[in-house]
């Protein structure tokens, strides 16, 4: 079995008496993407800065390619690279200016400083935009120099924060592209927080994380497929009238959605014609599909992802 390039074992973090993460385990191995999906107060935030070195957990280790958080934060910070979702970006400085500065940070100057940053740059294809100000970049463009900034000190393992935040589609799917060749061709392991299905889609495994706990890890499809029923969609007047008749009649459990009904049911298509014909007129539309990620995840929480 390969080394680990990330091992979490057991990892509880207590802000007071509110509990942000409970007994996390997981474990990635290098060239791996890892997305977590999961709401505000769910936890990726707290687990973020504990990879980080920025916060010690209240139990638990974290493991960053053989070295503890909190016995070796300075060689864990070696091997990391972090883009948080709020930019952290000089507008008023030209793009290999950041680049510069940020290396002074790590102790690099001079001619292996200057080829880090072009090595950096070139990785996103932003050597033209070099000695372009900050501020003249489209929000695509900015979020590929935050990535420059994080590669420039060669890291082992890159930490990113709602990495889509702000960007367009195109510019979205410019930017997983991106991350994709350092996967392929660098080898880089990522971690990556979303609430973007298709982001999450794009990983090589999904975590969902839900009141700081870990309900669920596997590939999409895994995932997907582990559901175990189809999913139906039902429009209706009268939701909360329906899905109480619907329960009492078949015993099926009926989520109350903001605009339809949400129901997991295999055989789909038989069930649909009793349902039409038991409640003549109460429908407006029903249909149904095999579940995606954002089914996986109301199937583990009981909720919508935000």
């Amino acid at each position: 079995m390969p080394y680990s390039a990330l091992e979490i074992s057991n990892l509880s973090h207590q802000y007071g008496s509110r509990t942000a993460l409970n007994a996390v385990n997981f474990t990635m191995f290098p060239g791996e993407i890892l997305g977590l999906l999961g709401p505000n107060g769910s936890g990726k935030t707290t687990l973020f800065k504990i990879i980080s070195t920025l916060i010690s957990p209240t139990n638990g280790s974290v493991r960053v390619f053989g070295h503890d958080v909190v016995l070796e934060p300075d060689l864990v910070r070696r091997k990391i690279g972090v883009v948080f979702q709020s930019p952290a970006l000089d507008l008023k400085l030209k793009v290999h200016e950041n680049l510069r500065h940020h290396g002074h940070l790590y102790g690099l100057r001079g001619d292996p400083l200057t080829q880090r940053i072009h090595s950096a740059l070139e990785q996103v294809k932003l050597t033209d935009r070099a000695a372009d100000l900050m501020s003249k970049l489209s929000g695509g463009l900015r979020r590929r120099a935050e990535l420059a900034k994080a590669l420039l000190t060669m890291p082992k393992l890159l930490i990113l924060d709602e990495p889509g935040t702000g960007l367009d589609p195109g510019a979205r799917h410019d930017f997983w592209e991106h991350l994709d060749r350092l996967r392929t061709q660098e080898q880089r392991t990522i971690i990556v927080t979303t609430h973007l299905m298709d982001e999450a889609a794009r990983c090589d495994r999904v975590g969902i994380l839900y009141n700081g706990n870990l309900m669920a890890l596997g590939s999409p499809s895994a995932l997907t497929t582990a559901v175990g029923a189809d999913v139906i969609f039902i429009s209706t007047q009268d939701r909360n009238g329906l899905a109480k008749k619907i329960h009492e009649r078949f015993g099926e459990q009926v989520e109350i959605l903001e605009d339809r009904l949400r129901m997991e049911r295999r055989r789909p298509h038989e069930f649909v014609t009793d349902l039409v014909e038991a409640f003549p007129g109460e429908i407006d539309a029903v249909s149904f599909g095999k579940p995606t990620l954002e089914d996986v995840f109301m199937h583990h929480t009981g909720q919508q992802l935000d």
